[in-house]
């Protein structure tokens, strides 16, 4: 994942910053609890494509 594109991408629900999870593939919202995929090292931004994190998830 390239360190400037993260730099500039936000949540797109609520524009908050996002964290990048190397291991899972994936940028992760902490105040939304969603996490958005990375695939082919293209983040896809959509919130059909987020997985919920449970509750008992650590972000």
């Amino acid at each position: 994942m390239n360190p400037r594109l993260l730099d500039i991408l936000v949540c797109p629900l609520c524009k908050g910053p996002l964290l990048y999870r190397k291991a899972e593939s994936e940028l992760l919202c902490k105040p939304c609890r969603l996490g958005y995929p990375i695939r082919d090292d293209i983040p896809v931004m959509l919130e059909d494509e987020a997985r919920k994190l449970p509750p008992e998830e650590e972000v």
